[in-house]
């Protein structure tokens, strides 16, 4: 086996395991997504403001793995294949759309207030979940083309 092909598969088992590590991580948030907007029945004892502060420090996690880990990849110029860099210029625009909503809402709850709460919460986890959920789409679609 060449040593460009060793290359190869040694780069692609990486990227499968950055692809498996942002999907855990992404299960885990839309979970919790779930929890602190109320439509899974939350059954722990924390308040509503610890998982709020848990949401949001795992949605930087979860953006930071799929920018810095799944996606520098491509935006380096490290992938070869044709397809994955054509989808990656049609899908990161809105990727990137979706993050910037997703890190507004995780600055804007870093410190909450009951009248946030009360007032703003639900209006902002909506938009925040459609973005969550546009951006699995898009991802899905790129990951798709990566483990082609």
């Amino acid at each position: 086996m060449s040593n460009e092909k060793v290359v190869q598969l040694k780069e692609r088992s990486q990227t499968s395991g950055l692809i498996d590590e942002l999907l855990e991580e992404r299960k885990q948030v839309w979970s919790l997504y779930c929890s602190v907007s109320g439509i899974d029945e939350y059954q722990g004892q924390k308040t509503i403001e610890e998982l709020l502060q848990e949401f949001c420090q795992l949605t930087i996690d979860y953006i930071s793995l799929g920018h810095f880990g799944v996606y520098q990849r491509i935006l380096e110029g490290n992938e070869r294949r044709k397809s994955v860099l054509t989808a990656a210029e049609r899908i990161y625009p809105n990727i990137s759309a979706a993050t910037e909503a997703v890190l507004d809402f995780s600055e804007k709850y870093q410190k909450t207030t009951p009248a946030m709460i009360l007032n703003e919460l639900a209006n902002d986890l909506s938009s925040v979940g459609e973005h969550l959920a546009n951006r699995i789409e898009l991802e899905d679609e790129l990951i798709g083309e990566m483990l082609v």
